[in-house]
């Protein structure tokens, strides 16, 4: 065939006009990319382009949306945009948008159909409920404003999280790649804090405002010490920005990661567990993080004495070195002030318990909102996140979050039996509740998992959350998959999915999810 003869087959067939199209989309790009590189920083347009490509992988496979989620919680915790639209958008923000609008695709496309709701979710949604009316409430003695607004709603789409996780986590499979990408996201987050730490305190200086590229402070300043007095002793702040807020991510993943250690086969080989732990934990040391020590510690002896008895014996050689350690002597008398009331911090940390109960007392029911105190003798704010919902939501929001958290556990002690039956899925079903009662021991000195200015960490809370409400459904509806199976094999051929007669081959059985295995048994039943 000749040139002229494909030349007009081409015109014909008019498959010249994709040709066009495509060499006008080339050019366009071309063009934009090089308005923006003589315009804009050229770091700017490469972040730009690596977001884009990131949010269309996004659209592809939620796990990547969780895993962008999870990446930025952990490593880019204070991160944002370099650019306003009113206001100064977070890479939390866009990554928590991208992961609900995945799974609102996957609704729409019908991937997503069945919709799964657990006990945990009535408690949840009045929780959730209640904090709207006092924030609607709240409005009539405060100011209201953009700021207030903004956070408020980013602090109810990560309690949403929580229907997000259960609808979309319904496999051992899913659940260990996110759970693993915890445990390695924190221990780059504790080694680059120990990194950090190691430094002389000018280089980290330098070192930590790199990320002033992406909103985070620099310059004199960034690096910690206690009671902020160089003299001190510094403390870790990884890229976390304040010493607390990564002691409060260390305290939930140490928990996490801890079982894996005697996992029949953990999620992440012993030879490699072992030394992130030691970094995690070296990490937590150096933040000085009283409050997250005691956190991380009670889970820990909580499982050393109901499950993992060889826990016991860590423990105890964690404590002598805390004791005796020349280079722990710091952080152990550090402690002792703390036990004792004896430093300033502990001291003004009381004197704000003294005045959240005053304000608690006087707006006892539904507290006084999101905005502000009404009272110009009170103030909103206290290190203790009990304390803090009961000023923002009153007493009865402060018992729907009790009742939501007693919920998850009596969830967990009723169907810790039943994960038993799996050696696979036991540890990491101990893990993630050990994580949230972590949080839940350090939440009476620290106030991150329900405080506007820390979204990220509110995001995390919810997620382990909805992580362990998905495994125990996990763990549920295999049991009655086994059960099913059992009666279909013992009643042989007589028995089918709706209970009738008819016959249904055991590889068929045998090869059905637990899921598809627990609704067929349930129609039967």
């Amino acid at each position: 065939m000749t040139i002229q003869q494909r030349l007009y087959r081409l015109i014909v067939s008019r498959r010249w006009l994709t040709v066009l199209a495509a060499l006008a989309l080339c050019a366009a790009l071309a063009l934009a990319a090089g308005f923006l590189l003589s315009q804009v920083n050229p770091l700017y347009v490469g972040l730009a382009l690596a977001g884009a490509a990131v949010a269309l992988w996004m659209l592809k496979d939620i796990e990547i949306a969780f895993a962008a989620v999870i990446g930025i919680i952990t490593l880019l915790p204070f991160g944002s945009f370099p650019f306003r639209i009113g206001f100064t958008p977070t890479l939390l923000d866009a990554a928590l948008g991208g992961l609900f609008l995945v799974w609102l695709l996957q609704i729409i496309t019908g991937k997503s159909r069945r919709v799964t709701s657990t006990s945990l979710g009535p408690p949840v949604v009045v929780f959730l409920a209640l904090a709207i009316v006092a924030f609607v409430l709240g409005m009539g003695h405060a100011p209201l404003t953009s700021y207030v607004v903004r956070h408020f709603g980013e602090i109810i789409l990560s309690s949403l999280l929580f229907f997000l996780v259960v609808n979309t986590v319904r496999d051992w499979g899913r659940l260990e790649r996110l759970s693993r990408l915890l445990m390695v996201c924190a221990f780059a987050s504790a080694l680059f804090g120990v990194v950090l730490y190691v430094m002389p305190d000018e280089l980290a200086t330098d070192v930590i405002s790199l990320l002033r590229v992406v909103g985070y402070p620099s310059g004199e300043g960034v690096l910690r010490y206690i009671r902020d007095d160089p003299e001190l002793a510094e403390r870790a702040i990884s890229t976390s920005v304040d010493p607390n807020v990564l002691g409060s991510l260390l305290n939930m993943t140490i928990a996490l990661t801890v079982p894996q250690l005697f996992a029949a086969r953990p999620l992440i080989r012993r030879r490699y567990l072992v030394p992130m732990l030691g970094a995690m934990g070296l990490c937590l040391g150096m933040t000085m993080s009283r409050g997250s020590m005691v956190g991380v510690a009670a889970p820990l002896v909580v499982m050393a004495v109901l499950k993992y008895r060889k826990l016991l014996w860590i423990l105890l050689l964690a404590l002598v070195l805390l004791l005796f350690l020349p280079q722990t002597q710091d952080l152990l008398g550090h402690m002792i002030e703390g036990f004792f009331f004896e430093d300033l911090a502990t001291q003004m940390r009381l004197g704000e318990y003294k005045d959240a109960v005053i304000l608690i007392s006087r707006y006892p029911v539904l507290g006084v909102g999101f905005a502000g105190s009404p009272d110009v003798d009170t103030y909103l704010g206290v290190a203790c996140v009990y304390l803090l919902i009961a000023q923002q939501m009153g007493l009865v929001g402060l018992a729907a979050f009790l009742i939501t958290m007693a919920v998850v556990f009596v969830r967990f002690w009723k169907t810790r039996s039943l994960a038993a039956a799996d050696e696979r899925a036991e540890p990491l079903y101990w893990g993630l509740h050990a994580a949230i009662l972590g949080t839940l021991v350090g939440g009476i000195t620290d106030h991150f998992y329900f405080n506007m200015d820390f979204h990220h960490s509110v995001t995390l809370f919810w997620l382990f959350v909805g992580m362990a409400t998905a495994a125990t459904e996990i763990v549920r509806a295999e049991t009655r998959a086994r059960a099913y199976r059992r009666e279909a094999l013992q009643a042989g051929p007589g028995l089918t999915a709706e209970g009738g007669s008819g016959s249904t081959p055991r590889h068929v059985i045998a090869h059905r999810t637990p899921v598809q295995g627990a609704a067929a048994y349930e129609v039967g039943r």
